[in-house]
């Protein structure tokens, strides 16, 4: 059999960080009906709103008709609200208008966006699409599937080594009344503060995330039943007592909390979330803004 001997061709593969990467700057949506959307900001003025003629529409009732527009007059574009009913916020604060900065946040009714410069946005982009699977993008912290996967890798180690493991999941009380009584914008505003309230007061080795609609979940590596119920419940009294305000609204806010500890009777992670949500009920049953565990 006769073989006909190929020599290797040799390619010169140039580096990613060499290539020049003109792109325009762009919107990504990181919280709203078309999560992950990137909207180009190529045209010279753009306007963002509820009407279909909007460059960028956003079907929202708190979003109103011509909401703000975004004009690229320099080499950080700016924004302006058009009058809109509910305002438009950069990094959490009103404005009428304002230059953006790369990675800045913009929130248009209930939609967030997050934007970002150009030349290397596409780089960004998909490091933001990255964060979106594993970030909530409204309160900012983890995400139900990476809670998930958090818990259920803290569970193996948690068997391996013989170390203790706890598991609190909480809920707002009545927060379809908030947001009956206050409006959507208000109930955005209370998840946020609620996850910052939170976030800051446990241990850095704590993993926080958003588990539903208004329910959070705390995985407590190496903390037992007892040591959980305390965090708990300092985590109940700092909520209870923390004034949340919000266009001069003041709501009163508590949550009820359901605490689980892991046992080798829990054979898989369905288990271990099944204990701590019967807990979490029972504390409603018990009538609400208390500890059950």
């Amino acid at each position: 059999m006769g073989r006909t001997k190929q020599k290797t061709v040799v390619t010169v593969i140039s580096k990613v960080t060499d290539r020049s990467v003109i792109c325009p700057a762009a919107l990504v949506m990181i919280y709203g009906t078309d999560l992950g959307r990137r909207y180009s900001l190529e045209k010279p003025e753009l306007v963002i709103g509820r009407s279909a003629k909007c460059d960028i529409q956003i079907d929202q009732e708190s979003v109103s008709r011509m909401h703000a527009k975004i004009l690229l007059d320099g080499e950080q574009p700016l924004i302006k609200d058009l009058g809109s009913t509910n305002g438009t916020l950069v990094n959490d604060q009103p404005i009428r208008e304002a230059r953006l900065a790369n990675q800045d946040y913009v929130k248009i009714g209930r939609t967030i966006f997050k934007f970002l410069s150009g030349n290397n946005v596409e780089n960004l982009y998909h490091d933001e699409i990255y964060r979106l699977t594993t970030v909530d993008g409204l309160t900012q912290i983890y995400n139900k599937r990476y809670f998930q996967e958090t818990l259920d890798r803290e569970m193996s180690r948690c068997q391996r080594y013989g170390r203790d493991l706890s598991l609190v999941l909480f809920d707002i009380d009545h927060f379809k009344r908030i947001n009956d009584t206050f409006g959507h914008l208000t109930g955005d505003f209370v998840l946020k503060e609620l996850a910052a309230i939170v976030k800051a007061n446990i241990r850095r080795e704590d993993f926080l995330a958003r588990y539903g609609g208004e329910e959070f979940a705390i995985v407590l590596p190496e903390i037992d039943r007892q040591k959980a119920l305390v965090a708990a419940e300092k985590i109940r009294v700092l909520v209870a007592e923390h004034p949340f305000v919000n266009n001069q609204d003041r709501i009163q806010v508590a949550i009820s909390l359901g605490v689980a500890s892991f046992d080798a009777q829990m054979a898989c992670l369905e288990d271990f979330l099944r204990q701590a949500d019967a807990n979490l009920y029972a504390a409603k049953g018990k009538g609400r803004n208390c500890v059950v565990g």
